[in-house]
């Protein structure tokens, strides 16, 4: 039955009986969201066996973040890094890519960019340090603002950008935090090996895993690539011929 106000579409019989007409929008949501989901899954599974690299590669990706999550869960591993051990964990997530030689390259950018901007926030709050306490905010924050506007304005510049962005960015993050926060801990040195040492252990375990296990190379990927588009191209210009 229509609610006030709405229309009712009906079709009549000759046997006198009659069918209400039901809009399209109004069929039970259930049975349209399952078709959807079931779409999607066939979709997802077809994409995903095109190319069996992606699952390994997902694979892979969880199992460097379960390695490095047990610097949380083991206790003696954890009272050794303390709670920079999330340090390793984000590593994990941003340095591991598809290729072995993205990783590599990811991992050495942001090992160097943590080592330089760990070493320049040391130096720069040990030179802070000596002017006094009322003097060291002032050239903390004097160097931040120097040091970031020029790791930002190299990130313009086509070369840097093109193999060395996420390490300017890293530098940044890392010669924030070390020299910021070193104003209000006593352990700066301390606290700088750490987070060295779980930026040295992320990167390692995302190397090891990306290499030795199921290894994906560019060339292989750029060489399979090419394979099909020329064969791709030889099919298209064979039709052409014939026809």
């Amino acid at each position: 039955m229509a609610k006030d106000g709405e229309m009712e579409w009906k079709i009549s019989f000759p046997d006198g009986k009659s069918k209400v007409l039901v809009p399209q929008g109004q069929v039970s949501s259930g049975v349209g969201f399952s078709t959807k989901f079931c779409n999607s899954i066939q979709n997802a599974s077809k994409f995903a066996m095109s190319d069996v690299k992606r699952i390994i590669h997902c694979f892979k990706v969880g199992v460097a973040l379960c390695l490095v999550s047990l610097f949380y869960y083991m206790r003696p591993l954890y009272e050794g890094l303390g709670g920079n051990a999330m340090w390793a964990v984000l590593t994990a997530v941003i340095a591991f890519e598809y290729t072995v030689g993205a990783t590599i390259c990811k991992c050495l950018n942001r090992a160097a960019a943590t080592m330089l901007a760990g070493l320049l926030g040391t130096g720069v709050h040990w030179i802070a340090n000596q002017f006094g306490a009322k003097s060291e905010p002032i050239i903390l924050q004097a160097s931040v603002f120097l040091l970031a506007a020029a790791a930002t304005f190299t990130r313009f510049v086509p070369s840097v950008k093109a193999q060395f962005d996420h390490g300017a960015l890293i530098f940044i993050l890392t010669f924030i935090l070390v020299s910021v926060s070193g104003y209000r801990v006593g352990e700066l040195f301390e606290m700088a090996n750490h987070r060295l040492s779980t930026v040295g252990i992320g990167t390692s375990i995302c190397i090891i895993i990306c290499m030795f296990f199921c290894p994906i190379w560019a060339g292989n990927e750029l060489h399979n690539l090419v394979k099909k588009n020329m064969g791709e191209l030889a099919d298209s210009l064979d039709g052409k011929t014939r026809t």
